[in-house]
């Protein structure tokens, strides 16, 4: 199979020669290892990246990226691609933190959290129809290489915006004015719908949504989920299905009190983020969802992966892909990111037992 035949397999739910296998987000150092280079990432390091492309040019930084993206996928043998829109070329003129700068003066003229939401609803109103092309020269770039390398490794790419980790702000507002916590996530909606009809005009199909909750138990009440966030999920869904496409929902933590609304009323085909320190089993996900969704994961980065020995890293990989097999429906990867925590040594040891799992040569690192 190809890498795109295998990945389309498993989100139909029928069987592939092997569990695909990508990265959600592989940042320094381990990256840097496998690349022989340090890797600029302006979704890990945008500091770094800005830099390079003030010295360098904004184009040659952004091509710079694409062509690391490809090789580690190519070096690991990965069957797609995670890839987030590209900074624009406007950002080389910016002040540092300028994009925060009207939130900032937000919270300093006022203490009462709806009307601080009120006024972000205000602010985010006079961005609608405004859309920056150039935030997707990145996917453009990739596909560009692709076709000169000779693989086609399907994309997917992120339109989270209903995600309300660390905003107190909008939590008390969904207690105290819901009407306004609505509008908020009926424009974060109306974001998204712009991404994603650009996604799937340049031939991306698989996209996320949703956004984090949840840590070890949810930030606000089923009840609250489902009346404020699953009906913009489903609006997405949607719109994602009538193109062919397949949405992926997304966020950390412990989910089981919502987990029909997260997968089924949601109307999503996918979950990502699968956090198993947080309680989230893929055995128990795949025998009560496996029919209708597709599992992204869940090797868990944040201690597994960071800490544990070789031997219970093998151990953790194999009952990962073991749980997640059958009838298609699972695509190994990392709980989330793999960041300086993970040591290169882990790293290996869990691609390596993946590979000795279908039979494929083991990776060796120069």
């Amino acid at each position: 199979m190809t890498p795109r035949e295998r990945v389309e397999a498993s989100l139909n739910h029928k069987q592939p020669d092997r569990t695909p296998i990508f990265e959600y987000v592989l940042l320094s150092p381990v990256a840097d290892i496998i690349l022989g280079h340090k890797h600029m990432d302006y979704g890990g390091d945008y500091k770094g990246w800005l830099n390079m492309a003030r010295e360098k040019g904004w184009e040659c930084a952004l091509r710079k990226y694409v062509s690391d993206r490809l090789t580690l996928a190519e070096k690991l043998g990965h069957d797609m691609l995670y890839v987030v829109p590209n900074p624009t070329p406007e950002i080389l003129n910016q002040v540092p933190e300028s994009d925060k700068k009207d939130n900032n003066k937000i919270s300093q003229e006022t203490t009462d959290p709806v009307e601080r939401v009120i006024r972000r609803n205000e602010l985010n109103k006079q961005t609608i129809g405004k859309f920056n092309e150039e935030k997707f020269l990145v996917y453009y770039y990739l596909i560009e290489e692709m076709e000169k390398k000779g693989i086609d490794l399907p994309i997917k790419a992120p339109a989270y915006v209903h995600g309300i980790w660390t905003d107190v702000d909008l939590m008390e507002t969904m207690i105290l004015e819901p009407e306004v916590a609505h509008e908020h996530f009926e424009l974060a909606t109306g974001k998204a719908i712009s991404d994603i009809k650009k996604y799937l005009e340049i031939g991306i199909r698989q996209i996320g949504i949703g956004g984090d909750f949840s840590g070890n138990r949810l930030l606000i009440s089923p009840e609250s989920y489902r009346t404020f966030i699953v009906p913009q999920l489903k609006i997405l869904s949607e719109m994602i299905h009538q193109s062919g496409g397949w949405a992926i929902n997304a966020s950390d933590g412990n989910l089981w009190p919502v987990i029909d609304d997260f997968l089924i009323s949601s109307g999503v085909d996918g979950y990502i983020e699968i956090d198993m320190r947080a309680g989230m089993d893929l055995k128990r996900l795949k025998s009560e969802y496996g029919h209708r969704i597709t599992f992204y994961g869940n090797m868990d980065c944040g201690e597994v992966l960071s800490f544990a020995a070789p031997a219970e890293i093998r151990k953790h990989t194999i009952e990962c892909v073991e749980n997640g097999w059958g009838n298609g429906g699972h695509i190994f990867t990392a709980s989330n990111a793999i960041t300086g925590s993970v040591k290169l040594e882990n790293y290996i040891t869990m691609v390596n037992t993946y590979r000795d799992m279908f039979n494929m040569k083991p990776l060796e690192i120069d």
